[in-house]
């Protein structure tokens, strides 16, 4: 585990995946998930190169199949530490024989955490280091905060406040893939109440926000304001019951029901030229109650 911290905030990154396990609080309180094995092991993987699933969890490019579990295999990868100081970390991972079987690209996946006063800015950076082919991707995160939060009062008063109104449908998912059909949304003009029975049928997915943040927290005590650039889709997860909230950022989604087309045609999918990078960052903010 590499650790930093400022003395105001702590948190621990594991380089496998390159993933955010702890993050804690002035007073040293856990804001992150406690990773119960009865629901989801996970803290806050890194999704590469692909978000969600694959329809038969099938890559296809060039006419060729590859196999790929939902999320990509990033998380299950262990990332070179290349940089480390009291408040800053960068890990990187590249592309070698093994991540060629499944996506044949060349790639460097760059991950940089960073701490400023009460906030954990996390930036990414994909960089495609081919000299004549485009690199099709796509990226996401999937951090797990604490339900309830520390000091934050009673788990069923917590709520997600959206920066701006999101009047429009959510996306429907069928099987794990974007289903055809849209789902009505759960928002209370900007607020999404936070109760089990919302996840019943998997995340809550916005295709398009307006916002690019969100605040999290119960009615009184401490919130997280987590703010996001470079991710035009946000979703928002748990398993019923879980001690844990996810706010995932996207570029990028599952497959479409039925899609088998190239990963090129993907929708959701960037192109990045031969030698050029795409940024994607989030900033999780604490704020005192």
């Amino acid at each position: 585990m590499i650790a930093i911290g400022n003395g105001t905030l702590t948190a621990r990154i594991d380089p496998l995946g390159a993933e955010l396990v702890s993050l804690c609080d002035p007073h040293g309180r856990e804001l992150m998930t406690d990773a119960d094995p009865a629901h989801w092991t996970g803290h806050a993987p890194l999704l590469f190169p692909i978000v969600g699933r694959l329809n038969g969890d099938v890559l296809r490019v060039d006419g060729r199949d590859y196999a790929m579990k939902q999320h990509g295999f990033a998380r299950r990868r262990m990332f070179a530490v290349t940089d480390s100081g009291k408040t800053h970390a960068t890990f990187t991972l590249c592309d070698d024989a093994e991540t060629r079987t499944a996506y044949p690209f060349a790639f460097e996946l760059r991950a940089t955490y960073r701490l400023d006063g009460a906030t954990l800015v996390t930036e990414i950076e994909v960089t495609n280091p081919d000299t004549a082919t485009v690199l099709p991707t796509s990226f996401g995160f999937h951090p797990a905060f604490a339900w309830p939060l520390p000091g934050g009062g009673a788990r069923e008063d917590h709520r997600i406040v959206f920066a701006q109104a999101e009047p429009g449908p959510l996306a429907a998912l069928d099987g794990g893939l974007i289903g055809a059909g849209e789902r009505a949304s759960p928002l209370d003009g900007r607020t999404l109440h936070l109760a089990d029975d919302l996840f019943a049928d998997d995340a809550l997915i916005w295709m398009a926000p307006a916002s690019r943040s969100v605040r999290y927290g119960g009615t009184t005590g401490p919130q997280l304001d987590i703010a996001f650039e470079g991710l035009p889709t946000l979703a928002i997860w748990t398993k019923p019951g879980a001690a844990f909230v996810c706010v995932e950022p996207w570029q990028g989604h599952a497959d479409p029901a039925g899609f088998t087309g190239d990963l090129r045609d993907k929708p959701g999918v960037v192109a990045i030229p031969p030698g050029e990078s795409r940024r994607f960052a989030i900033r999780v903010s604490w704020i005192a109650g």
